[in-house]
């Protein structure tokens, strides 16, 4: 059985899903793709899971780095996981390329060189936003790009991280684009 909670957060709402013990999406209202893997049947209900996520989220929207992850099941294809675990490990307050993963990634499987392009479409289908924090993905050059929440809630929250923001831009064919 799939479950969902909903969260009030600074940015508007958001919608949490979990298999009863695990977090298996986190998505803002209305972003894009929102509500990828959920089924048509799910459940309403306040779990043990959740509360976790709350408590991380309460942290988080409060300005400092939570010491703990929910538990996570990232339902997704291998090479998807393998980038979300690199994203994972990006610390609060911090960025990393696209380019930046891609070699991480081509490091692992033992390749000359892997697509940052490819690296873009693992990204920008993340299912558990936040925890897994792909808004700290930007383009070689600097630029917030690709973020499926929308450019402004990508831009609030590394500057709620207190990111170093100068060398990082917003390039004039994503403004307003999600």
């Amino acid at each position: 059985m799939t479950y969902i909670y909903r969260y009030h957060s600074p940015l508007g709402g958001i919608t949490v899903s979990g298999n009863g013990s695990e977090i298996t999406g986190l998505w803002f209202d209305g972003q894009k793709y929102y509500g990828a893997g959920l089924p048509n049947c799910y459940e309403e209900k306040d779990l043990p899971v959740f509360e976790e996520t709350e408590r991380w989220l309460d942290i988080y929207f409060g300005g400092k780095a939570p010491d703990f992850t929910p538990p996570l099941k990232m339902e997704t294809t291998p090479f998807r996981k393998a980038v979300w675990e690199i994203m994972l490990a990006i610390p609060f307050g911090q960025t990393m390329t696209y380019g930046g993963i891609a070699d991480r990634i081509a490091e692992q499987r033992g390749l000359a060189k892997m697509s940052a392009q490819a690296v873009g479409g693992a990204v920008g289908h993340n299912a558990i936003s936040l925890i897994i924090p792909c808004h700290r993905v930007v383009g070689t050059n600097g630029s917030l790009t690709g973020y499926a929440g929308g450019i402004e809630k990508k831009r609030w929250l590394l500057a709620m991280e207190k990111t170093e923001m100068p060398p990082l831009f917003v390039p004039e064919s994503d403004i307003g684009a999600d």
